[in-house]
């Protein structure tokens, strides 16, 4: 066979590998994910649109907004309430930003924002639908909440309403399952140390009143510092001689 007819012919250029983009945080406000949502309207085909941006250490919501459209602007103005809110411009490493390749986040308006304010964009591999999970599982948390109104919203303010109620619960009652049941903003503001090791405490305390009830240890009640976005998996050598 002639291998060179199997190279890559024409004008166009040769497919490229992007590789995945990976980020760690070790605190809050250091890595921020963000994308958009559609919410059913009063009718058929009538939609409104949830930017939502969550903070990757704590999974707290740091900034929402509800418009009729999807916008680049709008988004750079989330993206600027969120930061003055959280003052991030005090931090000293700048700000990751991580988001999908829709149009908003590639818009110019949004670009000069993230430039005028030092935040680092950062955005997945095009047509690669899981490269940004925790704010899919933090749309789709939204959607199967019980008091979502699947019949659809009759106005954008009803829209806003709910949602002002729904991220309140979400970042200071609900107990996330990933977090160890605490809240995100026990993680977001550091109070989940404490708790973490009152819990650890009490466990102990119980277990040494009635030993005959644990046949193991107690729960872990620790959570990692270190929180990856996309983490790369360290693939073994297959030429590695078995041990």
């Amino acid at each position: 066979m002639n291998m060179d007819k199997l190279s890559h012919r024409g004008h166009s250029k040769s497919p490229e590998k992007r590789e995945i983009m990976t980020h760690k945080a070790t605190g809050p406000n250091q890595v921020w994910m963000w994308d958009i949502t559609w919410l059913p309207g009063p009718a058929k085909g009538i939609y409104y649109y949830l930017y939502m941006i969550m903070d990757l250490f704590s999974r707290k919501i740091v900034g929402w907004e509800i418009w009729e459209k999807e916008s680049s602007e709008y988004a750079s103005q989330l993206v600027r309430k969120a930061v003055y809110s959280e003052n991030v411009l005090l931090n000293e490493k700048p700000l990751i930003l991580h988001s999908d390749n829709g149009s908003p986040m590639k818009g110019a308006s949004l670009l000069t924002t993230l430039y005028n304010l030092g935040i680092v964009r950062s955005n997945s591999r095009p047509r690669v639908s899981n490269d940004n999970p925790y704010i899919e599982s933090l749309f789709r948390t939204v959607k199967y909440m019980p008091a979502f109104p699947h019949t659809g919203f009759e106005t954008p303010s009803e829209a806003r309403e709910w949602t002002h109620e729904f991220v309140k619960y979400y970042n200071l009652e609900h107990r996330h399952s990933g977090l160890k049941y605490i809240t995100p903003e026990q993680r977001h503001n550091g109070d989940y140390e404490r708790i973490l090791e009152n819990r650890k405490l009490l466990l102990e305390l119980a277990r040494e009143k009635n030993p005959e009830r644990w046949t193991r240890g107690i729960q872990n009640c620790e959570l990692e510092e270190e929180i990856w976005l996309n983490p790369v998996r360290k693939r073994e050598d297959k030429n590695q001689e078995a041990m």
